[in-house]
């Protein structure tokens, strides 16, 4: 093994992607896209370390799939690349893109070999069509398509980074502080996701496993006689409001439970804490949709949900369709796909007692097939 770190950048926001969901939150099987390429760059055992870059929104749950370390990215690729440098002691990085999905192992291997002859190693594809700049046709001999990864030496990498000028890669970084640079062949295979159409032109990419992932929230709340009562999204005619931080709906807190729990991604206490001022007295319909948002980006389509009051008072009968239809609006899928059941303890308990409300929620996932697309 060379003494030889790998740099992987996935803070990207995926704007040019024009999907819901990000590109590096993509299932190849079960594994999102960022796990599957750092996966298989780990397997060839060319690295002692590898450091993986992540948005703020992204970092805590990317550390739940694996042990690489993990480093806040920054507002550009290049702000990202600098606060991974500072992780890297070995004398080589190698730098390449969450969108370089399907990097051969003799590909890197060839990468590697040049390591001595230039300050970066740069792998570069030749252009075949004409290549006309301002009305005026260039030599395409003269133009090259450059690629990542890119190997540098990580002093020279560094120094070359400390100066306020963007540059698109880190040989441009280099080249601009008097450092050299090998061209050398790059491949097709390294072709880089950009848009969602370049996924088919990736053969190493798997389709999504289709398992149907399910999840169970469960919440109560006491009643208050302050402030309005909301269950499902609607308001509820009620003396009765509930104590809580937020407005209080039991039922959207046990469907965000419901939710995050399919999903992998915690629970609602995680994400709204009760001790930030942020989401005090806050509509849960305004925290369902941000959790909606969040899952959708983070590579999950919702199937169905079930949602189970359990209340002595108020009688919620009139109110289930109403409820559905809400819901249903918020998660982006039918009404017929949520359902909202309603029943009493029997007089049972503080339920029983009238002194508040259960809910039962169930949810179920599956991964974003862009296979389909």
């Amino acid at each position: 093994m060379s003494d030889l770190t790998l740099i992987l950048l996935a803070a990207g926001s995926s704007s040019r992607f024009e999907l819901n969901v990000k590109k590096q939150w993509l299932r190849i099987d079960h594994k999102p896209l960022w796990q599957f390429v750092a996966d298989r760059l780990q397997k060839t055992e060319f690295f002692t370390k590898i450091i993986i870059t992540s948005s703020s929104d992204d970092i805590e749950f990317m550390k739940n799939y694996s042990d690489y370390t993990f480093i806040h990215g920054g507002s550009s690729r290049q702000e990202s690349l600098k606060n991974a440098l500072n992780e890297v002691n070995s004398e080589f990085v190698l730098v390449s893109d969450i969108a370089r999905s399907c990097i051969s192992e003799d590909f890197l291997r060839t990468i590697i070999s040049h390591k001595s002859e230039a300050d970066c190693v740069v792998p570069y594809l030749k252009v075949t069509d004409t290549i006309v700049y301002e009305n005026s046709t260039i030599d395409r001999e003269k133009v090259k398509r450059v690629q990542t990864p890119q190997l540098s030496r990580t002093v020279i990498l560094k120094n070359s980074l400390k100066s306020d000028e963007e540059f698109t890669d880190e040989s441009s970084a280099i080249v601009s502080n008097g450092g050299s640079r090998e061209f050398i062949l790059g491949e097709d295979d390294a072709h880089k996701i950009t848009y969602i159409q370049d996924l088919n032109q990736l053969p190493c990419l798997k389709a999504p496993s289709s398992d149907t992932l399910s999840g169970t929230g469960f919440d109560v709340h006491a009643f208050d006689d302050k402030g309005d009562m909301y269950l499902g999204g609607v308001k509820i005619d009620s003396e009765f409001g509930f104590k809580a931080h937020s407005d209080g709906d039991v039922a959207i807190h046990a469907l965000i439970d419901a939710l995050l729990g399919a999903a992998g991604m915690g629970d609602i206490g995680m994400m709204f804490p009760d001790s930030d001022d942020l989401y005090k007295g806050i509509d849960s319909k305004e925290l369902l949709k941000r959790v909606v948002t969040k899952i959708n980006n983070f590579g999950f389509v919702i199937i169905n949900v079930d949602i189970t009051i359990a209340a002595q008072k108020p009688r919620v009968g009139k109110y289930k369709l109403p409820m559905r239809k809400k819901i249903a609006q918020i998660l982006n899928i039918d009404s017929s796909r949520v359902n909202v059941k309603a029943t009493t303890t029997e007089k049972l308990g503080f339920i029983g007692r009238a002194e508040g409300v259960g809910v039962i929620a169930n949810a179920n996932l599956k991964y974003f097939d862009w296979k389909e697309i």
